[in-house]
């Protein structure tokens, strides 16, 4: 018998907690998972990944967008689309998604405990309810999943309606007529783009001269003009000086000296970790800055040996499916059982509209390391399907070795991205090369078939492998011409 409570105590309910919950429920150890909600699922299902890519759905089915190359711009499947429409379907997905989760936690014999915990000593949490009690629980081994909570500053008038920040946008109760988004990271260019795409007036502002740094320069550059095209506003290199709620309308101050004004604005730049009320000097942990833990990368310890941390609280690539392995692999080091480690290359998506994803590396990461390459790409509106489909824009973009042929990165941006890059994803992490592509047939027509328009785009400017190449036939000896036949005697 454990002279503990549990032999696993997951702190957050998000993708990462949920997930090392669940393996090590599986691996028949006591688990118990502590949220401050009583509903399961944390920001991943409440505010953020899962409400904003149901959002994004919702928009581009009522407003007709995926139609509006063969109807016009002005074609709507609704006239007139309200905030409730929006919210029906986003409450349907909550929902069913939390169904699921406390389905799994009951069939895995994982136990919850809704309230805020904090640390007490290196073995013990104190849990609070909303109703004002307290336990204290003890555990073995702790996994701290508590995500990010949005970066509000002082300068900035929140108000719960007008001047929302990521989690407040999602109860509005009208859809404004104008929208100021500010901070271009990947929340801020999601909600934008997918207002543009509602018809609104969008103006999105980012104080410094780039935007979403970690993809490729070529991606962007189309990106940026496929959303200009769509009616967004996009201000780079524009410092706030001033956010003033004027009550029928909101001003934003830059410094260049121009002003916006909007209906609503959207503050979304930056998020910090869920970590200031866990006490963690309790246990001789620190944080960063912005609230974030410290761990080893391939464990998922933090410098206790027997808490771990996982998900958006430690960091880049704060990603749902990223955090869905850390937590596995987290549980599994916890429970001192061997398992498959993760894959250096993931796929990121951006559900932006258009979106984008990407795997591998990007050209700038290439010049910088002075990898010789070549370049392939492909656009949507090359493939039948694109034509079908009514695709106007969309392109994908692959990088390959000069010296070894191999995949090192793929980037998309257009219809369906998300999907396509798990076929860039399984060649990049089984090495595969250009010559894949080429070799290989891809059903007709489809979007992916740009993988092979791509992958050809490169092949031609490449060097041709010797095993590919004919063997040169040899040349006939020359024969002397044979001696002309004797005449007949009767000639």
């Amino acid at each position: 018998m454990s002279k503990f409570d549990y032999d696993l105590i997951v702190i957050g309910s998000g993708p990462s907690g949920r997930t090392a919950a669940i393996q090590a429920a599986k691996l028949k150890r006591s688990v118990l998972v502590i949220d401050r909600h009583d509903r399961l699922g944390g920001v991943s299902v409440h505010t953020g990944t899962i409400p904003s890519k149901t959002l994004r759905e919702t928009v581009l089915n009522l407003t007709g967008w995926r139609e509006r190359s063969f109807y016009g711009r002005s074609y709507r499947v609704k006239d007139s689309i309200k905030a409730d429409d929006l919210k029906a379907r986003l409450h349907m997905t909550l929902d069913h998604e939390v169904d699921v989760l406390e389905h799994q936690f009951n069939r895995n014999h994982v136990d919850t405990l809704a309230g805020m915990a904090h640390f007490v000593d290196a073995n013990t949490v104190e849990v609070e309810t909303e109703a004002g009690d307290t336990t204290q629980v003890t555990g073995e081994k702790f996994l701290i999943a508590t995500g990010t909570r949005t970066y509000r500053p002082d300068y900035v008038p929140f108000n719960g309606k007008t001047v929302v920040d990521g989690d407040e946008f999602l109860e509005m109760e009208e859809i404004p007529r104008s929208l100021i988004v500010v901070g271009a990271g990947v929340i801020g260019v999601e909600y934008a783009t997918m207002f543009a795409a509602l018809d609104v007036r969008v103006t999105l502002i980012e104080p410094r001269d780039t935007f979403l740094d970690f993809i490729d320069r070529t991606l962007i550059q189309e990106f940026t003009h496929q959303i200009r095209e769509n009616g967004l506003d996009l201000r780079l290199g524009s410092a706030i000086e001033k956010i003033e709620d004027e009550g029928d309308h909101i001003e934003v101050s830059l410094a260049n000296g121009r002003h916006v004004r909007g209906e609503m604005l959207l503050f979304a730049a930056g998020r910090m970790g869920n970590t200031e009320r866990l006490n963690l000097k309790a246990v001789g942990l620190e944080t960063d800055h912005r609230g974030r833990v410290a761990i080893e990368r391939k464990t998922y310890q933090t410098a206790v040996p027997h808490i771990y941390a996982t998900g958006d609280v430690i960091g880049h690539p704060s990603l749902a499916s990223t955090s869905l392995q850390q937590g596995r692999v987290a549980a599994c080091h916890a429970m001192d059982v061997a398992t498959i480690p993760e894959s250096p290359w993931y796929p990121y998506g951006i559900y932006s509209v258009p979106e984008m994803s990407t795997c591998g590396m990007s050209e700038e990461e290439l010049k910088e390391r002075d990898v010789p390459y070549e370049v392939g790409i492909a656009r949507f509106r090359e493939t039948s399907r694109g034509h079908i489909m009514g695709v106007e824009h969309g392109m994908l973009k692959m990088l390959f070795s000069l010296k070894t042929r191999r995949v090192l990165g793929v980037q998309i941006v257009g219809e369906g991205a998300t999907e396509l890059i798990h076929i860039a994803q399984a060649v990049l992490n089984l090495k595969g090369t250009v010559d894949y592509f080429v070799q290989n047939t891809f059903n007709y027509p489809t979007l992916a078939e740009a993988y092979k328009i791509a992958g050809l785009d490169a092949f031609n400017r490449m060097p041709i492998p010797d095993e590919f190449k004919e063997p040169k036939k040899a040349k006939a000896k020359p024969t002397e011409k044979p001696a002309p036949k004797a005449k007949k005697a009767a000639e």
